[in-house]
């Protein structure tokens, strides 16, 4: 069954709008968990407009399960990940002024950049992934930049599935199967949500883990955490 991974940065989101500790991310991670999640996801970024430096560390010793944490390969970023140890790092091409994330890397253009970083992760024995656009030529780029997995960038077909799913999945099946062929593990992620994911999943081969942040927490405010972590698992 693919993987749940809950990505809890806006959790830190309505924390940092009051100040204080509540609503408490560090409980959030263990209750994800409790209530059924494989794995907690964060971005911390360096403004720390959700998840922060401290978050990072205070969240590391409660993981029963897996830590992924994203974010783009800033020195900063590098060192702190390295010293946090998580099951996977996910790289992400977006700077510190984007909102969220809106696209892949290019990796044909920053085949060096990438390599030379996942390099140094898969030397702590890091389980790394690159997020790409659902573009052949970027997943070829990803495999000879050395990852262990590509997370697919999702928002396209989140935007299109409602009008025609068959034609707004095709570019993912297709990159799909060429990661499957090339040996590269697959993840997903962005806009997934209790509308669009049960299609996905089952449409997509060897898809290992989809990270969901927005669309599941703004789910538990009417739902509940525990129920809505239980129906997005259902879905996969």
């Amino acid at each position: 069954m693919t993987k749940l991974s809950v990505n809890i940065n806006k959790i830190a989101t309505i924390r940092n709008a009051r100040g204080g500790f509540s609503p408490n991310v560090v409980e959030a991670a263990i209750n994800c968990q409790k209530f059924g999640a494989d794995g907690v996801t964060i971005h911390p970024r360096p403004d720390e407009r959700h998840i922060t430096r401290k978050d990072v560390y205070d969240i590391k010793p409660i993981i029963s399960t897996e830590f992924n944490i994203e974010g783009y390969p800033s020195e900063d970023f590098i060192n702190m990940v390295l010293e946090i140890n998580p099951e996977q790092v996910t790289l992400v091409p977006d700077g510190p002024s984007v909102i969220t994330s809106c696209a892949g890397w290019d990796t044909i253009k920053f085949q060096d950049f990438l390599k030379e970083i996942i390099s140094i992760f898969k030397e702590k024995g890091i389980r790394t992934s690159i997020f790409v656009d659902p573009n052949i030529e970027m997943i070829e780029g990803a495999k000879n930049c050395g990852t262990d997995r590509i997370e697919l960038y999702t928002e396209d077909y989140a935007i299109n599935c409602e009008s025609n799913k068959e034609k707004a999945i095709a570019p993912y099946l297709e990159a799909a199967k060429k990661a499957t062929e090339l040996g590269l593990g697959i993840n997903a992620g962005h806009d997934l949500s209790l509308q669009n994911l049960e299609f996905f999943a089952k449409e997509i081969p060897n898809l290992e883990e989809v990270s969901i942040g927005h669309a599941l927490i703004s789910d538990a405010l009417y739902l509940g955490l525990e129920n809505s972590i239980q129906m997005y698992k259902r879905l996969l």
